[in-house]
């Protein structure tokens, strides 16, 4: 099992001189890969901390974002996107049956007037879409996952009803358009938690996005915390069988040495 291989690569790792956290008290997104703005915070503005009790969250935000990111399949209504931001975990392993989890928080200054939208996928190793977890996209009322025009998630959402919280959300990632709004629709959803069971075994990365519609304007982000795989972090990566070998090869190195200095004495 996945969490066996974590728990027996977390104590070479301490051995080897290498840390990584399983139970970590704040997200670690070394080696997590980025395409625009993304980061972490703490509590901020809106934005609480996770019910993970982590004291940091990573986020994603159109405010410094790229061109053409975040053009989903199955996104309708007028316009295109914009401009956007997209981060991916490092590649895990699963088995089939496994429950992956993870808590989000999406905010909007934008409203429903240029709706904007923010996605988790997963992909497999060769970064092909798998599953579109969810879909957030603010509406002038009602639940924003799925958004107007969205197709429907496949996780199962915690709670199943994610109404905006409204106002003009006050997060320092949406820069200038922090405490601002342009439409009805403004506001963030609060931390909702997502599951989705494995189907086939293999390796997978896990993708969150966020994308401005129709303009660069009035900037929408989101917070994400809490990534677990059969109850085991995927913030950090699993080490490579070549650099257990050479864990394998020190610890070796280790007896042998203690052996002569034995047999010196």
């Amino acid at each position: 099992m996945f969490s066996k291989r974590v728990s027996s690569l977390a104590l070479l790792a301490a051995i080897g001189g290498l840390t990584f956290a399983t139970n970590s008290n704040a997200l670690d997104i070394t080696g997590w890969t980025g395409t625009g703005a993304f980061g972490v915070l703490g509590a901020d503005g809106d934005v609480t901390l996770s019910p993970t009790g982590n004291t940091q969250y990573g986020y994603v935000t159109t405010n410094g974002g790229l061109t053409g990111v975040g053009n989903l399949p199955g996104v309708g209504g007028d316009g295109d996107p914009e401009n956007g931001s997209s981060i991916i975990s490092p590649l895990f392993s699963a088995d089939a049956g496994d429950a992956l989890e993870f808590y989000f928080n999406y905010v909007t200054s934008d409203g429903a007037g240029f709706a904007d939208y923010a996605w988790a996928q997963l992909l497999d190793d060769l970064m092909d879409p798998v599953s579109l977890l969810f879909t957030a996209r603010t509406t002038t009322g009602g639940n924003t996952v799925p958004g107007i025009s969205m197709p429907t998630p496949t996780a199962t959402l915690n709670p199943t009803s994610t109404p905006i919280v409204g106002g003009a959300p006050t997060w320092s990632p949406l820069g200038d358009h922090s405490d601002t709004c342009w439409s009805t629709g403004c506001g963030y959803t609060g931390w909702i938690q997502a599951t989705y069971t494995i189907p086939t075994a293999g390796d997978y990365y896990l993708n969150f996005g966020v994308t401005n519609w129709n303009d660069a304007d009035y900037d929408s982000g989101m917070a994400f915390d809490g990534a677990t795989i059969a109850g085991v972090s995927i913030d950090n990566p699993v080490p490579e069988p070549s650099v257990l070998a050479l864990f394998g090869l020190g610890l070796a190195g280790l007896g042998l040495a203690k052996r002569r200095n034995s047999a010196k004495r």
